[in-house]
Order: C-alpha cells, then structure tokens, then sequence
C-alpha cells in the first residue's frame, strides 16, 4: 500500500467552489434537521471558558499551543471541542444534546498537506445520557445513510460538478479494534485501511485523554472509537463513553500529566468540582462538518470547502 499522499489547495472553477458552499449548507441543514428528529436538544456553543478540552495526551495530536486570552483578569481558553461542557450540560439534566461547535485547533503546519486539517472548523458535537458505544453506532449508522442520500437527491446537480458518485450507505457499518488494524495495516493504519474500504468503518479502543472511560473488564483498553471515512478520507468522527467517577478521573489526570506537562490538575479545577458530586455516565462523540462535506464531494482539501480556509500553515487573506 503506498504511503498517504500530500494534498494541497488548488486554485478552484468558481462554480464548483459555490458547488461546495451550497452542499455545506446541507449538510448544517440535515445534521440539525436530523438530530431535532432524534429528540435532541440543540444548545449554543461555548466560546471562552476556564476550561477546554485539553486534547492530549493523544500521539495523533499535532496542536502547538491552546487558544488563550486576557479578559478581567482572567485567561479564557478558546474552544478546542466542548467535552467537558457536554459532560457537565448532562449532569444538570440535559439526557440528549447536540451543538453545532465552533473548534480552534493550532495545529502544526505540518498539517497543511493532510488534507482533512484546518484550525478553525465546526463539529457536530451530542452526547446522550446513560449511552453506551452500540447506541452511539447505530444513531451515526443511521445519520450518514440519511445524509449522503439527501446529498444525492437534494445536491445532485452539485455532485455532478463535483464529479462525485456516492453510493448509498446500508446496513451496520464494519468494526475493529485499532488492535486488529495495526496488525494488519501497520502502526500507520488509518490510509491504508481507510483506502481497502468502501463504507465508513469503525475502529474501536484508542489510547487518549482523561475523560475517555477505560474497559473495566480489560485493563489498557478503552471504550472509545473513531469512525473512518473510505477511499483514503479518513476520520469522519471521534468519541468514546465518558469517565464519571471522581476517583477514576483524579488517576488518570495524574497519570497523564507524566506524558503531557500541559495537563494541570489545577487547570480544571472547576470540572473536577462538578465531578467530584457525580458525573452522569454517558457516551458521544463529534463530527466535523468541513470533512463530512469533503467526503460527500469528494474535495481533495478539506480547505477547499471552507469559503474562506483556515488551513494550517496557509496565511489567512480575511
């Protein structure tokens, strides 16, 4: 299998770049449609808090610093993903939310030739009270079958401009450990695996953060996933069922504070309060909304989606 290839932003026929924008508009369109249906509240994003996702210690990480500004004395972090607000919104009663998620990620500018990276995106962030993994799966089974269909029937003209032919999504969607990947695929799986299939896929036990719950019955596994798109795509969604024990959350914080010196007990003082009277078991996850509309167009940038890109390494114009 050869080595994933780098992908840069090409100078785009004006109408297939509005072919992009109208099938974005879609996609915001059916995800907030399709989650209203569920029975999901939809909340307002959080913009600055105390206290943000820390994304680390994660070895696929290649963010450079976190997004901070002064502000009455106090230093506000930008919003990298709303994790820990999604866990605190469940425990003041909130059973099924959904947020449409503004994230800054200064990623390196390495980055810039992945193809699937920009520093400022918007994900579909939900998380579901008392879930477990399978109900997280069959939900986002059902929501990508439902969103490239409406792409197709909706956005056909646009897909067409595109040179795009998606074929409808059926039935489950293949799962595998990151375990079963790497021994087939190398520690380098996700292209290569990403690359044999034709559906999205789930890849299951991934080493990351603190909130991320570990399998009770399996020391050093986890009970998190991603989702990967085919055809070299790549992750579509990452999530995983949420640590809710105070004790469990304090181990693990420490423990990873020894692979990460950024991860500052102190830091997150605030939600380690609210764990600390009990955190309501849950399970979510996030998907981003620039590479759902890459996949569904078959864009070869993520960047080349955005109106105006935010593609690491690439000066902003406006």
């Amino acid at each position: 299998m050869s080595p994933e290839p780098e992908r840069t932003m090409k100078q785009i026929d004006p109408k297939k770049k509005m072919a992009y924008v109208q099938v974005m508009s879609g996609v915001l369109r059916h995800s907030s449609n399709f989650f209203h249906g569920q029975g999901f509240t939809e909340l307002r994003p959080v913009i600055l808090s105390s206290i943000t996702d820390p994304l680390g210690p994660d070895p696929n990480s290649s963010v450079v610093k976190t997004g901070e500004i002064d502000y009455l004395d106090q230093k506000l972090c930008i919003t990298q993903s709303m994790i820990l607000h999604k866990q605190l919104a469940v425990k003041m009663g909130v059973d099924r939310l959904v947020i449409n998620s503004p994230n800054i990620r200064l990623e390196h500018p390495r980055r810039m030739t992945s193809g699937k990276h920009c520093f400022e995106f918007a994900q579909m962030d939900f998380e579901i009270a008392n879930a477990k993994t399978d109900d997280v799966f069959k939900l986002m089974e059902n929501f990508f079958a439902s969103a490239v269909e409406y792409v197709r029937t909706v956005y056909a003209s646009e897909l067409e401009l595109c040179g795009r032919k998606l074929a409808p999504l059926q039935g489950r969607f293949p799962q595998y450990t990151t375990h079963e990947l790497e021994a087939k695929y190398g520690e380098d799986w996700e292209y290569p695996a990403s690359m044999e299939h034709t559906t999205p896929f789930w890849a299951k036990c991934l080493k990351r953060e603190f909130y991320d719950k570990s399998d009770p019955n399996e020391p050093g596994h986890f009970l998190n996933y991603d989702l990967i798109y085919p055809e070299g795509f790549g992750e579509a969604l990452s999530g995983a069922e949420r640590e809710s024990d105070f004790g469990i959350i304090m181990s693990k914080i420490k423990a990873h504070q020894l692979e990460d010196p950024k991860l500052k007990i102190e830091k997150y003082a605030q939600y380690l309060e609210y764990a600390k009277t009990g955190l309501v078991p849950s399970a979510g996850g996030g998907f981003g909304l620039e590479r759902l509309t890459r996949y569904l167009t078959g864009a070869e940038h993520v960047g080349d989606v955005q109106l105006f890109p935010r593609v690491p390494g690439v000066l902003v114009d406006v």
